[in-house]
């Protein structure tokens, strides 16, 4: 056994990869359980034998703090650092000071700059929607900038009144209201940090054969910060991407120089020779296109804040935030964490009600970037096959007429009976 490595950026992983483990706060010993046994299931069905994870538990949360009394070690970060990939339970963040957000402060001390969120519908999932199967995106959100940056400053103190006093005196700024009673908040996003996140997008859309990737943004309104963010999106399409991508900016240039005829030609040529199209979209307007069109959309690259609306509205699309996967992702080093995308549920923790999907399918996201593709899809056939059988944790029983409720344990057993069948 021995650590995944990186060789002119691609990732080399051992046949023993050693993987650490956070089982989580709350909830998330009982589903972590349920995953590493699917996990370790798949894997062997898939490779008899031939290939396994070799799992090492690190601290973190509440745990880590009971026994180190820090919320975060940092021989955590060290694990991880140095086997590239992780995978975590929900962790409690701590209250009255201290890290603001344990979830946070490892995606930013890992530079995990692209959280990749799929979002798909699995028959017998309780849905609002009455053709949630059209739901099938890819969310990269950046995962560093925008407000995870976390540059804030409290109303009355010494920082903010001396901020709002450099805004009006040198800068001019006369939009601040309330200049006595606000607190002040800056927003950074960067040409870079925009541009890797995106450029993330396009490679997993040619690389998986998608059609396009949708820029989201609020560039009407912040048009240096969230404007930036798809120009600088279309100018990389349009010059690193040039002979795989058609950009829908490339379509307006045309229309506007030489007419809607042949902008139309271009786009449709485009359409027939299969380039990925490249387009852009207001986020409040994708709030609606994600309900009234899902179709029309497949990968979604988007600045912070607007991923986190979306992401949970899309996963309330198909059946809600208990069976939405994540990873955080830094394509450039290799580094992934690859986490439930819940919270702790306290309330049911140690009662077995938990549903262990959201982290069972981020397992299945594990194993495919591994490159161990067979395995990673066992996990989520076995899925598809359990929910439509109805034999479900409490969240989808009390959801679905005929259902049998069955405990974390007992779901990811089943789990493990079916794979363990497949020839």
């Amino acid at each position: 056994m021995s650590y995944i490595t990186i060789e002119n950026e691609t990732r080399i992983v051992p046949d023993q990869p050693i993987i650490p483990f956070i089982p989580g706060d709350g909830i998330g010993p009982e589903i972590w359980q349920a995953t590493r046994q699917v996990l370790d299931a798949a894997v062997a069905k898939s490779y008899q034998g031939q290939k396994a994870i070799q799992w090492t538990e690190v601290l973190a949360g509440e745990k880590a703090f009971n026994e180190t009394g820090e919320w975060l070690p940092n021989e955590t970060l060290d694990a991880i650092k140095a086997a590239k990939v992780a995978i975590k339970g929900p962790l409690t963040t701590p209250i009255g000071g201290g890290i603001r957000s344990l979830n946070v402060a490892l995606r930013q001390d890992l530079d995990l700059f692209a959280c990749v969120r799929p979002v798909r519908y699995f028959t017998g999932v309780p849905s609002p929607l009455k053709e949630p199967e059209k739901t099938d995106m890819v969310i990269f959100r950046e995962n560093t900038e925008d407000v995870y940056a976390g540059i804030e400053f409290a109303k009355d103190t010494p920082e903010v009144k001396r901020l709002i006093e450099i805004l009006q005196q040198d800068f001019a700024v006369k939009k601040i209201r309330f200049p006595e009673t606000s607190a002040i908040g800056i927003k950074p996003i960067s040409q870079e940090g925009s541009q890797r996140l995106i450029a993330a997008a396009i490679d997993y859309a040619l690389a998986n054969g998608r059609k396009s990737v949708t820029l989201v943004h609020k560039g009407n309104i912040m048009k240096f910060t969230e404007g930036g963010f798809k120009n600088w999106g279309y100018a990389l399409a349009e010059t690193t991407y040039a002979a795989q991508t058609f950009t829908m900016n490339q379509y307006a240039t045309l229309a506007k120089e030489q007419g809607p005829v042949v902008a139309e030609k271009a786009y449709q040529d485009a359409l027939a020779s299969g380039k990925l199209i490249i387009n852009d979209v207001i986020a409040d307007n994708m709030l609606q296109q994600i309900l009234l069109y899902p179709e029309k959309y497949d990968v979604i690259a988007t600045c912070n804040l607007n991923g986190d609306y979306l992401s949970d509205a899309l996963a309330a699309q198909v059946g809600g935030i208990g069976i939405a996967p994540g990873g955080n992702i830094n394509y450039q080093t290799g580094h992934a964490i690859f986490e439930a995308t819940h919270g702790t549920a306290p309330d049911i923790a140690g009662l077995g009600k938990a549903n262990p999907c959201s982290m069972l399918l981020s397992g299945s996201m594990l194993l495919d970037y591994l490159g161990w593709q067979e395995a990673a899809s066992l996990v989520e056939e076995a899925i598809e096959a359990a929910l439509p059988a109805k034999k479900v944790t409490a969240d989808f029983a009390h959801s679905m007429t005929g259902a049998k409720e069955v405990t974390t344990e007992a779901f990811g057993q089943l789990l493990v009976d079916w794979i363990e069948k497949q020839d």
